[in-house]
């Protein structure tokens, strides 16, 4: 008789191997939509928003498809600054 699958609370938990790399995904998810959201404002052509954020055109698209597995959050926060935005971090004990 199969095992019924365990429910999980996000997408991300049912994707990472852990809650800390849950965490992590979301947070470049996060980050990732934030900045398409800004890209989309300038009404710029894609080679002109790469330049802006100082990255590839490829680079770009990659960001703008949503291919989370290609950033790291640290390179998500520059391309944040240089987009304009401003980043915040709040830390609070788990549930």
């Amino acid at each position: 008789m199969p095992t019924k699958p365990k429910a999980c609370a996000s997408v991300w938990q049912a994707l990472a191997k852990d809650e800390a790399e849950a965490e992590t995904m979301r947070l470049r998810a996060d980050m990732l939509i934030a900045l398409r959201d800004r890209v989309d404002a300038w009404k710029a052509m894609q080679a002109e928003a790469a330049k802006r954020l100082g990255i590839s055109q490829p680079r770009l698209n990659d960001m703008l498809k949503g291919r989370i597995g290609n950033f790291r959050l640290e390179r998500l926060v520059r391309l944040a600054s240089r987009a304009g935005l401003r980043v915040e971090m709040k830390v609070r004990r788990a549930a």
